[in-house]
């Protein structure tokens, strides 16, 4: 009877077409991405010249909105030495960027495969996957072109990543919450590097661009979802998940931002160096708040933050104010010094 109970919960909650606000939002981002998507070999010309990776090229330094590029120690680094790192850097961000990505299309997939039929759903779910495809494939060639041999995601995720789709159609809300915290770090950092202005190589603005433009979409969906369903749940789950999300917002998040071993012991970078950039010193731990201004925000309208999740949040060193509105630029960020190879920040160039 219990189970009988369950399947018939999971089966109305499945169904959202009486949801007119819901319907018409899912439709506008649909249709955003029949109007206006990119393919990763017709919108980046990869044979070009102007595209060709170099050695010694200055443009691949790390800029002051990276973790690595704002340390000291980076900083006093040789010229040839900065380079190596940023180019070493940029492709494991890629490389991971595309093993979190491959684990999504297979949650959404697997969640679109149980949607009923007329289900505007299952159009968006399919319409972001193959974005997403698309992303695999920019990541990978990028990679390809930088010819770094990078690991990606950590080991101990890698292993673990078949199941972590398993879990988008019996818990899809705790699913989607983990798709913020591998969405939500990686495009505060690009929009933080786009917005300096600095002179980046053309393979890195482009596909950094393009990846902002479409993951706005992903993760006003996810935003979404979970605002239509959330405060649905009963008490129990409600206050269970509660507790459960900053604990994945600070493991996805560390384990998606930090390098894997591999890259301190190439580059013999300091253990205390390593501690300080992620996340003990003032400017990191600052940087590691900002990253979910927008998630305490989802968390605040859907009724998930109680005082023991106001203290795991604060206990998993994520805690801080709420945006007052989704992709809120911070004004309020600890000031950086100046770098010789970075130009001046420049708002307006924010990329659409």
């Amino acid at each position: 009877m219990a189970r009988t109970k369950m399947i018939r919960r999971w089966r109305r909650n499945m169904e959202v077409r009486d949801d007119n606000a819901y319907v018409e939002r899912l439709a506008t981002l649909s249709e955003g991405s029949v109007n206006r998507n990119f393919s990763p070999y017709q919108d980046i010309e990869w044979d070009d010249p102007a595209f060709d990776v170099i050695p010694n090229d200055p443009r691949w330094v790390l800029t002051n909105s990276d973790p690595v590029g704002r340390h000291p120690w980076y900083q006093a680094q040789p010229l040839e030495k900065q380079i190596a790192i940023g180019m070493w850097r940029q492709a494991n961000v890629a490389k991971v960027g595309l093993h979190f990505e491959s684990i999504l299309i297979r949650g959404l997939l697997g969640y679109a495969f149980w949607v009923p039929n007329g289900s505007p759903e299952y159009r968006y779910c399919l319409h972001e996957s193959v974005e997403e495809c698309n992303h695999t494939l920019m990541f990978q060639e990028m990679v390809n072109q930088i010819g770094m041999d990078v690991p990606g995601m950590p080991r101990l995720l890698k292993w673990i990543s078949p199941i972590i789709p398993l879990f988008a159609v019996p818990t899809p809300l705790l699913f989607f919450f983990g798709v913020l915290a591998g969405e939500e770090p990686i495009d505060h950092v690009q929009k933080a590097i786009l917005r300096e202005g600095a002179d980046l190589h053309p393979i890195m603005e482009r596909v950094m661009a393009i990846h902002v433009a479409e993951e706005a979409r992903h993760i006003s969906f996810a935003h979404e979802y979970l605002r239509k369903r959330v405060p649905t749940l009963r008490r129990r789950p409600r206050f269970l998940l509660s507790l459960a999300v900053p604990v994945t917002m600070r493991v996805l998040c560390s384990a998606i931002v930090k390098p894997p071993r591999s890259f301190w012991r190439e580059f013999d970078i300091p253990k205390q160096v390593k501690k300080e950039i992620f996340f003990k010193s003032p400017e990191a731990r600052q940087m590691l708040s900002d990253v979910f201004g927008d998630v305490r925000m989802l968390c605040h309208d859907t009724g998930l933050m109680n005082p023991l999740a106001r203290l795991i949040w604060k206990i998993c060193r994520i805690s801080g104010d709420a945006s007052r509105y989704r992709s809120e630029p911070n004004r309020t960020h600890l000031p950086i010094a100046a770098r010789p190879l970075a130009a001046a920040p420049q708002p307006e160039s924010i990329p659409a």
